[in-house]
């Protein structure tokens, strides 16, 4: 026998109640028909009272805020849209830009003006086969990734009644082979920096493990000298074309203990910085990167990579990867806050 109906407000803006079938409905109004005169009511349905009244309560702060799409009319490209821009604001900023640019570049041109209930997972497979011959398997799981998390968000909105993400097969991914630096190809690249702009920073990341952005985002007051330590809580990236200060990997912040010719190694590139100073007097910019220019400005993602890769193929590792570095050392004592 069913439940007896147990119907209430919600907000002023709508009515809970429980069906016959076992499921909880709410409805809501979201504006008035021009014609008729008449309120418009669009219902949310969950499998319990208080998912309901969440389900009812996103919807009325969606009208509220003027996000609020026609379940019937809204296309993939709207919803999209609406999720960045909503849904998407907790996301470090490097995170939130990589979506943006997925979406904006890959998913709404392939998917973007048919129906949001009407996209199906035919539809999405040959956009997913599409991508084959163009990317690689890595970087479509990605793409869909974020396209399965926005349509979940629309079906937990009740746009939508299934996600059609979840019945699509990806390409395989080939777990990547790490080829790190053999103990005589480490002797011979260490031979091959010598006398580069970038001896220092290539040894400091050979023998500490940093990544490449931690070491573009290295600043002196990170480095104690007296300590003999390296704090390191943050990294410089590209985001939108410019470069920011982004949290360390997982967020996690960690000192470490360089051996001691590391140390020695930097209070020679901070010496080096002085007498370029002196040199650029007014020019000089004083940013504070351990690693800069000759006027004191952070070095460029792309010609730091760019010199690396030159110098692996000296030593016959064109295939080398500036990640690579991380793999070879000795871990000093290391100490995560």
């Amino acid at each position: 026998m069913p439940k007896r109906s147990n119907r209430r407000a919600a907000n002023g803006a709508g009515t809970i109640k429980h069906r016959s079938d076992g499921r909880w409905e709410a409805q809501y109004i979201t504006g008035t028909d021009p014609a008729t005169g008449k309120y418009i009511r669009k219902s949310v349905y969950a499998r319990t009272q208080t998912e309901c009244r969440k389900k009812l309560n996103a919807a009325i702060a969606a009208i509220d805020s003027g996000t609020y799409a026609d379940p019937e009319k809204i296309t993939v490209r709207q919803w999209l849209s609406i999720w960045l821009e909503t849904y998407c604001g907790h996301l470090a900023p490097r995170t939130r830009s990589m979506y943006a640019g997925f979406v904006n570049n890959r998913i709404i041109p392939a998917l973007g003006a048919m129906k949001l209930d009407k996209l199906n997972a035919p539809a999405i497979q040959r956009f997913y086969n599409d991508l084959i011959d163009e990317l690689s398997p890595k970087t479509i799981s990605n793409i869909h990734g974020i396209l399965h998390k926005a349509l979940k968000q629309a079906q937990e909105m009740d746009y939508i009644q299934r996600n059609p993400a979840e019945r699509v097969m990806l390409p395989r991914i080939e777990k990547a082979q790490i080829k790190p630096l053999l103990a005589a190809e480490m002797a011979a690249f260490v031979e091959a920096i010598k006398g580069s702009p970038f001896e220092c920073l290539l040894l400091v990341a050979l023998f500490t493990g940093m990544r490449q952005g931690e070491l573009l985002g290295l600043t002196w007051d990170r480095v104690d000298q007296k300590a003999g330590t390296i704090t390191i809580d943050r990294q410089l990236q590209i985001i939108d074309h410019a470069y920011q200060f982004t949290p360390p990997k997982h967020n996690k912040v960690r000192v470490i203990h360089p051996a001691p010719f590391i140390m020695k190694l930097l209070r020679k590139q901070h010496a080096r910085q002085l007498e370029w100073k002196l040199q650029t007097g007014e020019c000089w910019n004083n940013t504070g990167f351990v690693f800069s220019n000759e006027i004191g400005e952070h070095l460029a993602r792309e010609t730091v990579y760019s010199t690396f890769k030159k110098l692996a193929g000296q030593i016959g590792r064109p295939d080398a990867r500036f990640h690579d570095l991380r793999h070879p050392y000795v871990k000093p004592t290391t100490k995560k806050i």
